[in-house]
């Protein structure tokens, strides 16, 4: 049960601009604005605490039921 990943992606214009990937623990921005806002986000630990309880709460619940 380690393997399981979240990811939780962006997207505007079908463009995908930043995504959290649960494996790198960090945002990661695929465009210019998509690169100024991952790291807005990254620099604030609170995003990033968000979005790693997001795993545990959300992927480590619904296993079961998967």
């Amino acid at each position: 049960l380690k393997d399981i990943q979240l990811i939780d992606s962006y997207y505007y214009n079908k463009l995908e601009l930043t995504r959290f990937d649960s494996n790198v623990g960090k945002y990661v921005g695929y465009t210019e604005y998509g690169v100024k806002q991952a790291n807005y986000w990254n620099s604030n630990p609170s995003f990033i605490a968000s979005e790693r309880a997001q795993r545990e709460a959300y992927c480590q619940h619904n296993i079961d039921i998967w």
